[in-house]
């Protein structure tokens, strides 16, 4: 049978309550569900993707030591309670990453060279990386590694701001040759609120400027989604009837069909 590359997709956005960690985990958690194995990668030190799928903060626990070049990162690989999904869990240690990297070797490329073993093994179809709301070293890595990356973006005015720095990033980063092959995987428009004619405005201009890159699917403003989290549950496991859970649950089908 022929060996397809498992996917690495950085979840990013360098601005930070857009819903990014949210997609994360349920657009993992959907996937995982509907039959794919999922490795979800938390790169974020606020970690809440890691207690989001009901996991502690555990030191020791995160990428954080493989990225230095101690041990591997195979090792810190752990199951959930959902099936087919694991997850490689951040811990507070992960603040300091960007300061020791910038000292070592090969310093973007740390976070790729820890997990090609794990990708080339055939053991996951997809790796969901999800990035601090940053572009600094750890996001860097992650788009590095990355086969391409997906963006979160919420309905709201400052929306295109976000997106076009990472557009630059990504351009930069093919003309570096750091990770000339990076796509931009889609756009995922986050937080839409119905009620609201600025949602529908952002979703048509986000649309007339990506095209098809953005995914049909729309995520809408819910207090079921927020409420999750605090569960350590993803959305189709607190709420599965919810309104949240039904537009996750298309949206991998969606991201499934695109990103194969």
């Amino acid at each position: 049978m022929l060996h397809v590359p498992t996917k690495v997709i950085a979840v990013a956005n360098q601005k930070g309550g857009v819903g990014k960690t949210t997609t994360s985990v349920n657009l993992s958690a959907c996937l995982a569900s509907q039959g794919k194995r999922i490795l979800m990668l938390d790169l974020d030190p606020q970690a809440n993707a890691t207690s989001g799928v009901g996991l502690e903060k555990l030191e020791g626990a995160s990428c954080y030591r493989p990225l230095l070049g101690e041990g591997s990162l195979e090792e810190k690989i752990q199951a959930t309670a959902f099936e087919n999904l694991s997850v490689i869990p951040s811990e507070v240690d992960l603040c300091g990453a960007d300061i020791e990297l910038a000292r070592s070797e090969n310093h973007l490329h740390r976070l790729k060279t820890c997990l090609d073993p794990v990708a080339n093994q055939d053991l996951f179809d997809y790796i969901l990386i999800d990035c601090p709301p940053s572009l600094g070293i750890l996001t860097l890595n992650a788009f590095a590694a990355a086969s391409g990356i997906l963006v979160p973006m919420q309905c709201e005015y400052y929306a295109m701001e976000g997106i076009s720095m990472i557009h630059r990033v990504l351009n930069q980063l093919r003309d570096t040759g750091l990770n000339p092959t990076l796509e931009l995987y889609g756009v995922v428009m986050t937080m839409f609120d119905g009620r609201t004619r600025l949602s529908t405005q952002v979703v048509t201009e986000v649309r007339e400027h990506f095209g098809d890159k953005v995914f049909e699917t729309v995520i809408p403003r819910t207090t079921r989604l927020a409420e999750a989290p605090s569960f350590g549950k993803p959305i189709i496991y607190y709420d599965k009837y919810s309104a949240g859970a039904a537009a996750y649950e298309v949206l991998a089908q969606e991201f499934a069909h695109k990103i194969v």
